[in-house]
């Protein structure tokens, strides 16, 4: 699925203000590639899920490897696309904008070196501080959990160096409008990790503890070879860019200077937002083993819209905007509201039911992606709570990575920190008490607060999106989802899950109730074992689709209206 090409965006204050029509369709084009690559790449994410699933489940090694997988994730974090993107994408996409290729290269080159040596220097650090990183952020695993830990992590430390480097390859590329390979490139990530496991599981994933660890340790170096690669497959595209390409230590130029002063607020901000990571990573891990893999994969599961459009958008329209705010600042700011109200309203369109789905058919939604081997369809209802709680928070997650990269290209990253603290703090004390205080106080059971953690998470994410969105409004002027849109969205996207509600139940009374999941989690409506979870998925899911579709074009959105006439068109041409 690919977004569909924007409506036409609000009018600006004046006409002189109009941006050009080249610029928009750009972006447009820009998402659609990033989307693509995204799509690609998370499919073949959950084909990875699903044979992990398979093949472990959410066995004692499955948590163990999923922390683990975790903890080196911080430096990709700090100094990978999120980092890159707030700090070396606006000034190398505003110099090849002025045409200035010598000092590009030159910013280039400096970028790469001083990025390979932090880079490395953290990786050792991470390698000999290992153990505490575990007793950190994994305070629940003892013994012989730990110990697999630590090996673990060692291991995968290295490889997390690799995706940091790609990440610099992904800059280069999207400043050059280059989208498609540097979001295709982790598809090689994961084919690797799933040959891996094809490979081995088999042998060990019925031995026992000690096999199942084997496979986590065979899995551990799958990742690190699937890294290398990663970054590997786009070097060649990246040197052709490049017009010479000269690594370097250099702080002599001042554009240089420019992407350190805003390293430190974007790396300060990806610091807080990766020990809320941490926070919910060590809490699950309090509750149980299966939270905590129940959470990481419920993660899985719902950064896919995040990322197929909130990621696609923001990626595609921040070197866009960069360039823009090398114009007047009349002009630059009218093209910031142009292409923020014409993105946010296709991350609207799209992630509205997609979190619809989430609350109303999650529980389809984990037995289609993870339902199989180890993976049981108790495990599947219990993913559905976490899926609910995410739900709430998912079009504000999304709409704020558009926001947020606004400041960037404004060359403000100090915003996004600040706002990014306000969220991590009160999610924090917010996960605390409802997740690991209030479950026992009100009698629940425990495992329950793991879905509170995905609440709370996207309580917040609503307090730090409007933050963000008042002070861009007092900026740049009135920026941002149109007040009476969200609603509408809502509103269609209802009655679609009421009516995939039906067909669920009306499935359910002619097949039978599914056997083995009544009894621990209080019953419900869910698919037989008769049909098999992905045609039940498919069965259900496509009436959704088609009233949130048709209910949205009678409500007047012109999204709607714009997937129909395309849908018309294809059809056409088929005939």
């Amino acid at each position: 699925m690919t977004a569909p090409a924007p409506a036409s965006p609000p009018k600006p204050a004046s006409p002189a203000a109009t941006p050009p029509a080249a610029p928009e369709r750009t972006g447009g084009r820009g998402a659609m590639l990033v989307g693509i690559g995204i799509l690609a790449s998370r499919l073949m994410g959950l084909v990875r899920e699903r044979v992990f699933a398979h093949y472990l489940g959410n066995a004692e090694a499955a948590a163990v490897f999923k922390a683990a997988l975790r903890i080196p994730n911080f430096l990709q974090n700090l100094f990978g696309e999120g980092v890159l993107s707030g700090s070396f994408i606006p000034v190398y996409a505003q110099l090849l904008g002025k045409k200035d290729a010598e000092e590009s290269d030159r910013v280039a080159g400096a970028v790469f070196g001083l990025l390979t040596l932090a880079t490395g220097v953290l990786v050792a650090l991470g390698m000999l501080a290992t153990p505490m990183f575990v007793d950190v952020i994994a305070p629940g695993f003892e013994g012989s959990e730990r110990d697999l830990a630590i090996r673990l992590v060692r291991i995968l430390f290295p490889g997390t160096g690799f995706l940091v480097l790609s990440a610099w390859c992904l800059g280069i590329l999207n400043s050059h409008r280059r989208f498609l390979l540097s979001y295709l490139a982790p598809v090689v990530w994961n084919v690797v990790i799933i040959a891996t496991l094809l490979a081995v599981g088999g042998r060990y994933s019925q031995g026992g503890r000690a096999a199942e660890e084997a496979l986590t340790e065979w899995l551990a170096w799958g990742v690190v070879l699937g890294s290398f690669l990663q970054f590997a497959v786009q070097v060649p595209t990246v040197m052709r860019l490049l017009g010479r390409f000269r690594p370097a230590l250099s702080l002599a130029s001042a554009s240089v200077r420019q992407v350190l002063k805003n390293f430190g607020p974007v790396v300060l901000g990806r610091g807080v937002v990766q020990f809320s990571a941490w926070v919910d990573t060590a809490f699950a891990s309090l509750i149980s083993n299966r939270a905590l893999s129940s959470l990481l994969y419920a993660q899985t599961i719902y950064l896919i819209p995040v990322s197929l459009f909130g990621m696609a958008v923001s990626a595609a329209e921040l070197p866009e905007m960069a360039r823009a705010t090398g114009e007047g600042e009349a002009e630059a700011h009218a093209k910031l509201r142009t292409r923020i109200d014409a993105g946010s309203r296709r991350i609207a369109f799209w992630v509205v039911p997609s979190a619809a789905a989430l609350l109303f058919l999650g529980d389809l939604v984990s037995g289609a992606l993870l339902q199989t081997g180890r993976f049981s369809a108790a495990d599947s209802r219990y993913l559905w709570y976490l899926l609910m709680g995410a739900a709430v928070g998912l079009v504000a997650s999304t709409v704020g990575r558009l926001y947020a990269s606004a400041f960037y290209a404004l060359k403000d990253p100090k915003t996004p920190l600040r706002y990014a603290v306000v969220r991590v703090s009160l999610g924090t004390v917010m996960a605390y008490f409802l997740a690991l205080w209030l479950p026992e106080r009100l009698g629940l059971p425990r495992e329950l607060g793991a879905a509170i953690l995905t609440l709370s998470s996207g309580i917040v994410a609503w307090v730090e999106t409007t933050l963000l969105r008042r002070k861009l409004q007092q900026r740049v002027g009135p920026v941002g989802v149109p007040g009476g849109l969200l609603p509408r969205l809502w509103g269609a996207a209802v009655v679609g899950g009421l009516v995939a509600l039906a067909v669920k139940q009306g499935l359910t009374s002619l097949l039978g109730p599914m056997p083995g999941v009544e009894a621990q989690w209080g019953g419900g409506v869910l698919v037989p074992p008769h049909l098999h979870p992905v045609l039940g998925l498919v069965a259900v899911a496509v009436p959704f689709g088609l009233v949130y579709f048709a209910v949205a074009a009678a409500l007047g959105i012109p999204e709607a209206g714009t997937v129909f006439r395309k849908v018309g068109r294809r059809l056409k041409l088929i005939r």
